[in-house]
């Protein structure tokens, strides 16, 4: 695995590559890799010959009050585990690199990020979707690689991609998780072990929302019964957790359209997302 830092190197080594004939592969990531993350570097290589990881914590999709600076940093790890699943190339951009002083351009993404996640993280998918942007501009992949979990950054991503004609083929890979149902994401590092007992209720209470409205539940009851089951079990704030369209993210009135059971939560310091497809009887 080669690893480089700058935008250059990035486009010099994948103009050698397209020469050669190969098919480029990026998978897109902050680092504090997991299992999930694996997943999605797997995906990549059984889909192009060539595959291209990055690694950026990205300043620009994080609110005045978030884990900007917190957020987990392995690079070590990172890059040994990278070189174990057959990653060719790292990109570790530093900030200045990614956003060169007077940098001031923004890509916004309209009504699918300004719902859900963008109520309550004010910016964030405008952040997501410039440096998201930027990268498939400096590799130009075939494909790039997101998972599920963060389901509505997907979607979002899918719209840019759509929106502004890069030529690019986004595929999503299912979530990652434990035996006991907790997605895998880099801030489970954050829950306390009293918490992470706690954690796997939020998969169960999505799990039974989405087949209480596949069996044809009103979906905004149903999902008031999540929330008081999220509470009973001993989370804190409860963001959100609704029905919708698996598409637009509009909320739905039934499931005749394909729906998605997205929720966000907090246990201690720890904001956990998740969602879950609804499968019509």
């Amino acid at each position: 695995m080669v690893t480089v830092t700058s935008i250059a190197e990035l486009q010099e080594r994948i103009r050698d590559w397209r020469r050669a004939g190969d098919s480029i592969g990026l998978v897109p990531t902050m680092g504090a890799l997991h299992d999930g993350h694996f997943a999605l570097m797997r995906h990549c290589r059984a889909d192009a010959t060539r595959t291209c990881a990055t690694i950026f914590v990205n300043p620009t999709q994080f609110g005045p009050n978030e884990d900007f600076a917190s957020y987990p940093r392995t690079v070590s790890a990172d890059e040994d585990n990278l070189r174990a699943v057959g990653v060719d190339l790292l990109f570790m951009p530093s900030v200045t690199e990614m956003y060169p002083p007077g940098h001031s351009t923004r890509v916004r993404v309209g009504p699918l990020g300004e719902t859900l996640d963008g109520t309550f993280r004010p910016g964030h998918f405008e952040g997501i979707a410039t440096v998201v942007t930027k990268l498939l501009l400096q590799a130009l992949p075939d494909v790039a690689v997101f998972g599920e979990k963060d389901y509505q950054q997907l979607q979002v991503i899918k719209r840019m991609v759509r929106d502004i004609d890069i030529p690019v083929r986004i595929e999503g890979v299912p979530t990652v998780r434990e035996p006991d149902g907790v997605a895998l994401s880099s801030r489970n590092a954050y829950l306390t072990p009293a918490e992470r007992a706690v954690a796997p209720a939020l998969y169960r209470s999505i799990r039974s929302v989405a087949q209480a409205v596949a069996e044809g539940g009103n979906p905004d009851r149903e999902a008031a019964r999540g929330v008081e089951a999220l509470e009973r079990a001993g989370f804190g704030r409860v963001d959100y957790l609704t029905l919708r369209d698996a598409e637009t993210l509009q909320p739905v009135a039934d499931a005749s359209r394909p729906t998605r059971v997205l929720a966000a939560a907090w246990l201690g310091r720890a904001r956990l997302i998740d969602n879950v497809s609804v499968a019509p009887l």
